[in-house]
């Protein structure tokens, strides 16, 4: 039944018109929704609310929302989230090695040696898997004395400054730039905004 008339074969339903099959009503299945966001250092990488400063609450979406990894509350910049369960895993999965890039300044003038230590891999303690890992070699870029540019394919909690702290070093600024084919670009740290069609195109073809 459509609007209490029976249905005929190739009848269009608008938005607005209610369905009844066998006397049960429809309900318009939601699209879900994917969006990039620059997180500001001091924002929280959780979907629970009493956490001071969780990035649900920040970002204040009228749907319900939750970030796709994390990025540490003292680092800012691009992390996704989504309504759609389904894609997690998809990004997340370790042996994709999909790509993160990473704007990152430390304490000191960085030289030759750190550049090496960095890029062929660092053994450094994983928490999770209460162990020493090491971790996997990686491109490390010198963008100025004092700034890298470092491109990941592991997730490893709080990566970047473990490996700096290994190597002598302490991170000051850290900025994720990156994911996969999706870049921050000019997006303002506090905001945020929906992944175009060729960004979810990637995806959906992982």
């Amino acid at each position: 039944m459509v609007n209490g008339e029976p249905g005929q074969l190739g009848m269009k339903v608008s938005p607005g018109d209610r369905v009844k099959v066998r006397g049960k009503l429809l309900a318009p299945k939601k699209k879900d929704v994917y969006i990039a966001f620059n997180k500001p250092v001091g924002i929280t990488s959780t979907t629970e609310n009493h956490v001071k400063g969780n990035i649900i609450d920040f970002i204040n979406y009228p749907e319900r929302i939750f970030p796709i990894g994390r990025l540490d509350k003292d680092s800012q910049g691009l992390i996704l989230l989504t309504s759609d369960g389904s894609i997690v895993n998809k990004i997340l999965r370790e042996e994709n090695n999909h790509k993160k890039e990473y704007i990152v300044t430390v304490d000191k003038n960085i030289d030759e040696d750190f550049i090496r230590c960095m890029s062929q891999g660092v053994r450094i303690y994983n928490p999770v898997k209460r162990k020493y890992v090491t971790t996997k070699e990686c491109p490390v870029i010198k963008i100025n004395r004092r700034k890298f540019k470092i491109i990941l394919s592991q997730g490893l909690n709080r990566q970047i400054r473990r490996m700096a702290s290994a190597c002598g070093y302490e991170v000051v600024e850290l900025e994720r730039v990156k994911i996969m084919n999706i870049s921050l670009g000019k997006l303002p740290i506090g905001s945020w905004r929906y992944l175009t069609k060729e960004e979810m195109d990637y995806i959906e073809g992982l």
